[in-house]
């Protein structure tokens, strides 16, 4: 997955049409990766009675809810006028994908925390992790270059997203790992509600930006 099928020296000098092309195919690879981390982790958690598990593979569905809007955004070149509300119905659906998304952190992390619950040990739970902390950098960034060079706000707040999916998987591994070395339980739940905030934040300011009159790109 290190080559994502994207030379990001070029990005810059492409067409737009070619730029449109290579933000498809990083979606599209988005959303069979998470599509099937999403199946994985949900099997996995309801083997081992994991809640973490079960929660990760529901933000994988977030995710992918995320990925279809850009698809829709950058599937046809419209005119500029049509683009341009497309633009921003995108950022407007992005936008509101990150309250889910804050919504799914509180939820999971104050069960969690209210319960305490420790995070089951799942070398299933743990491979996926790792497998997302390489994965999902190498997607946003490479998302967020192109969002760059087309100068579009939807797309750059969807790689913003997939970055919060790995600092996600992050935090899980975290807590399975402190879990099982030093027994701290709420390591992973209190990792995950300290992105809370800042994932309100880019949420609101994308649906206030597409809500603003004018072009948002």
């Amino acid at each position: 997955m290190a080559n994502v099928g994207i030379n990001q020296e070029a990005v810059r000098g492409d067409s737009p049409d070619v730029l449109r092309r290579q933000a498809l195919r990083l979606e599209y690879i988005l959303i069979s990766y998470n599509t099937l981390e999403g199946i994985i982790a949900i099997a996995a958690g309801w083997l081992a009675g994991s809640i973490a598990l079960v929660g990760f593979g529901m933000d994988s569905a977030i995710e992918v809810m995320a990925a279809v809007i850009l698809v829709w955004r950058l599937r046809y070149a419209d005119s500029v006028e049509e683009e341009t509300e497309r633009e921003r119905k995108a950022l407007f659906g992005v936008g509101l994908t990150f309250f889910v998304l804050a919504a799914y952190v509180i939820y999971e992390a104050g069960t969690t925390l209210l319960r305490h619950e420790a995070p089951e040990a799942s070398w299933i739970g743990i491979a996926l992790a790792v497998a997302s902390l390489i994965v999902m950098p190498i997607l946003g960034l490479a998302k967020r270059r192109i969002a760059l060079a087309m100068g579009s706000r939807a797309l750059a707040a969807d790689a913003m997203e997939t970055l919060v999916c790995a600092y996600l998987s992050f935090a899980l591994l975290l807590g399975l790992g402190l879990n099982a070395l030093l027994g701290w339980w709420w390591a992973d739940p209190l990792a995950a509600l300290a992105m809370v905030w800042y994932i309100s934040k880019e949420g609101w300011e994308d649906v206030l930006e597409a809500r603003e009159k004018g072009p948002t790109r």
